[in-house]
């Protein structure tokens, strides 16, 4: 890039800047990179500009730079939720694609800034990666490259499974201090609950004694798979702990990027559109611009599109709060012109879930065309169109993002220290093969032999592994 196309490139972000700020578009300040194709892979197969070495990185690298060589994708940006907020732009893109990223990544920026799902993730985790991947790299050295990393492939199997607590952040002793602040909400803690606990309850007179009542453990189901192993796996050396806990945080840092990928791209789309229409763009620039957004906001002919989808559920917001209809005015009291209003109170407080399950209207389901297939035989084929269905689908497909909801129901099943899991089912059964893949990860994670509570062909199954061989019963 010449000096000239760098003066005109910083120009047009200033413009770019502006206008997003006169639609009241809220962002930290921007930082632009523009980057050769190797860069942009790298970070894109990573996650992030500084993250530790693990072969899946490199198996993702490959994958998408040969599709990028092959002309079948190409990654234009790269935006990273921090501040000041960092945004990636290929070398190669054209002074009109480069307004149309400039754009987009400020909404992305908005939306990382204040969306309610965004509001614990660390804003300097580019910094807190790079510390991790060092002290990864000490532990290589120290322990064997071959030993962390069979380590690293059991964590990242299950790295999906935490418990981002919006309300309530997680503490060492989560089932002490916790439980007692739920009982007794309006007295300070004091740090000594657990002696208290220990005295019987007298106003329990003629029930079982303590001894007599066996305690769960945990008192409750517990979702965090990953901090439940780091805090109560018995045979974890002190660096295997480190590694959970660090995986961990850089996962709840992912997080609220999986539960809102469908209202994030959607976002970002709306504002680029809405912002390019205010440059004085030139005939050929309007047809670069409208031919490059046609390929990002479009259907997806094998997939959902997110962007798209998204898109056009902002815009009917939009429509709908700007001219509600005699009923929502006199039912709802909703009044004409608030739709921009509305836009950001949605991006404010909701996730793809609430998203799509009150804002999916019938009217949008049958303009897009939306049904559920499945797979009937060698076939797949269309099973549903019915409108509430496809959005009750697409809802269930975003629960938890997108991941099976597991839960741990006993840490010390048998008594005798094993780890007994539980699918919570809601119509979607499990992988197999990849049930019977991964559990020998969480089994060298815990230690002791696992089980896992299912249901298969409406029948619900135990699935364990012992450390040598995989077994299932139904119950």
């Amino acid at each position: 890039m010449t000096r000239d196309e760098e003066a005109a490139l910083e120009k047009a972000i200033a413009e770019i800047t502006e206008i997003a700020t006169g639609f009241g578009l809220d962002f930290y300040p921007m930082r632009y990179e523009i980057c050769p194709a190797d860069i942009i892979y790298t970070f894109g197969a990573y996650g992030m500009p500084t993250r530790f070495s693990h072969w899946t990185f490199g198996k993702s690298f490959q994958k998408m730079r040969t599709q990028y060589e092959y002309g079948l994708s190409k990654i234009y940006e790269l935006v990273i939720n921090s501040n000041p907020c960092y945004a990636f732009l290929l070398d190669g893109n054209s002074f009109v694609q480069n307004k149309l990223i400039v754009a987009h990544v400020l909404a992305h920026c908005d939306f990382f800034k204040n969306n309610a799902r965004f509001s614990k993730t660390n804003r300097d985790m580019v910094e807190s990666m790079s510390a991790t991947a060092e002290r990864i790299r000490r532990y290589e050295l120290e322990f064997g490259a071959d030993k962390v990393e069979r380590f690293l492939d059991a964590v990242l199997a299950i790295q999906e499974h935490i418990d981002p607590d919006l309300v309530r952040p997680y503490s060492p002793d989560r089932y002490g201090r916790f439980d007692e602040a739920e009982a007794h909400p309006d007295e300070p803690l004091t740090g000594y609950e657990d002696l208290w606990a220990l005295e019987p309850d007298p106003s329990a007179s003629g029930a079982a004694s303590p001894e007599d009542t066996p305690k769960r453990f945990p008192p409750r189901p517990e979702k965090d798979l990953l901090w439940f192993i780091q805090q109560y796996a018995v045979e974890l050396t002190p660096w295997q702990r480190d590694i959970l806990t660090m995986l961990r945080d850089e996962m709840l840092y992912f997080w609220p990027q999986m539960e809102t990928k469908i209202m994030n791209e959607g976002w970002a789309s709306y504002w680029h559109i809405r912002i390019m229409r205010e440059l004085d763009l030139t005939p050929a620039e309007t047809i670069e611009f409208s031919k490059l957004n046609s390929s990002v906001v479009v259907p997806s002919t094998h997939s959902l599109n997110p962007y798209y989808l998204g898109y056009k559920i902002f815009e009917n917001i939009e429509k709908r709060w700007d001219n509600p209809t005699k009923e929502e005015r006199e039912k709802l009291g909703r009044v004409s012109g608030k739709g921009r209003e509305k836009l950001f109170e949605v991006r404010e407080f909701d996730s793809d879930t609430s998203f799509l399950r009150n804002y999916l209207t019938r009217e949008l389901v049958e303009d897009l065309d939306l049904y559920v297939f499945e797979k009937k035989g060698s076939d797949w084929k269309i099973t549903d169109k019915t409108w509430h269905r496809v959005r009750d689908q697409l809802v269930y497909s975003r629960v938890n993002g997108g991941f099976p909801y597991l839960t741990v129901e006993n840490g010390d099943y048998g008594k005798r220290g094993e780890l007994y899991l539980k699918h919570g089912y809601e119509g979607m059964e499990l992988d197999l093969k990849y049930v019977e893949k991964t559990l020998p990860y969480v089994q060298q994670l815990w230690g002791k032999s696992v089980y896992l509570e299912t249901i298969v062909e409406d029948k619900p199954v135990l699935f364990s592994y012992d450390g040598k061989k995989h077994q299932r019963q139904f119950l």
